[in-house]
């Protein structure tokens, strides 16, 4: 079954303002009517959005990240096209259609027992579209760039490669929290456990975690498992820039530099994410960290947890990251 809802060439116009005498990434960018066209493209990058909130909701989170695909796409589409910054090797998708279950969800009884179990079985569904459409991705030797949505779809995108090629994957995970909750139903703190407990994962590298905001439990549970590796913010707060891509480096050896790249906007310092937060990583740094993993063999891009804000903010920042990922 097909699960996007496809970007035309009509709507890529009415995202792009276009101006006399400059050129604009919405007036090039090249786009699909249908998946399955994908293997004749030459492009090497995916661009796909996720614009859903159940799994933040569910997780006790805020909720807006559900708007952040259009809110990046209003910026994206005009950064300027130029020798720097092109839009030859991307090609966008379109996004997951949610609206079903972003309905669905509306109709549940806040004060009905087990409430959060069945947002979980909603957030399941979404699994579903996620790991089918990247599976698709994957087979065609692409790789996907991912706007969310909450950080839950980061298990429907690594099964979508479990999928694809029958084996698990190494995740890189710049974040202030794990995302290891227990798994007693889906949510957006529960990716990687689920997909941990299913042997999806190989080895699990987290960067940045804050230590006033991860449970014991957790730190009980990765504390005799060799495959999970992290360094705490607060332990690097006090590096300098290349200090701090000197301790990176360090655990993308221990991933082989072959992983996943998930990015939380929770790790960056007043950023407009779901778990909003004054202690982070500063856009630069993070610049800094794109430019040194993109030079290694990153299977995926997850960018998830942005909420947009005030002169669109959170997108110009994202469409940074992007353009930043996919410059040669």
């Amino acid at each position: 079954m097909n699960h996007i809802k496809y970007l035309d060439k009509t709507k890529i116009e009415e995202y792009t303002n276009k101006r006399h005498g400059e050129s604009k990434i919405g007036e090039h960018i090249d786009f699909l009517e249908d998946i399955r066209q994908l293997h004749e493209k030459p492009q090497k990058y995916v661009l796909l959005g996720i614009p859903e909130d159940i799994g933040v909701y569910t997780n006790h989170g805020k909720r807006g990240t559900k708007l952040m695909w259009n809110n990046f796409l209003s910026v994206f589409l005009n950064i300027q096209e130029n020798k720097h910054n092109t839009s030859s090797d991307i090609i966008i998708l379109g996004e997951i259609d949610c609206n079903d279950e972003l309905e669905d969800a509306k109709t549940l009884d806040e004060t009905q027992k087990d409430y959060y179990v069945y947002l979980g079985d909603i957030v399941e569904q979404i699994d579903h579209k996620v790991s089918t459409t990247i599976s698709q991705i994957f087979k065609v030797g692409k790789t996907p760039i991912i706007i969310g949505g909450g950080h839950n779809n980061a298990y429907g995108i690594i099964k979508g490669y479990y999928l694809a090629f029958n084996q698990p994957l190494n995740i890189l995970n710049i974040d202030a929290h794990t995302d290891l909750r227990r798994t007693d139903y889906r949510h957006s703190g529960n990716g990687f456990s689920f997909a941990l407990e299913q042997q999806l994962i190989q080895k699990y590298y987290i960067f940045g975690i804050h230590k006033a905001y991860t449970p014991q439990y957790i730190f009980d549970y990765v504390s005799d498992k060799p495959y999970i590796e992290g360094i705490y913010f607060e332990d690097i707060l006090h590096y300098n820039p290349m200090e701090k891509l000197g301790k990176l480096k360090h655990g993308t050896n221990f991933l082989n530099d072959y992983f996943g790249l998930e990015i939380d906007c929770d790790s960056f310092e007043n950023f407009n994410a779901s778990a909003q937060t004054t202690s982070g990583f500063t856009v630069n740094e993070m610049r800094n960290f794109i430019n040194m993993l993109k030079k290694m063999a990153v299977q995926y891009v997850h960018f998830c947890e942005g909420i947009p804000s005030e002169h669109n903010l959170t997108a110009k920042t994202l469409s940074y990251f992007v353009s930043d990922f996919i410059r040669k």
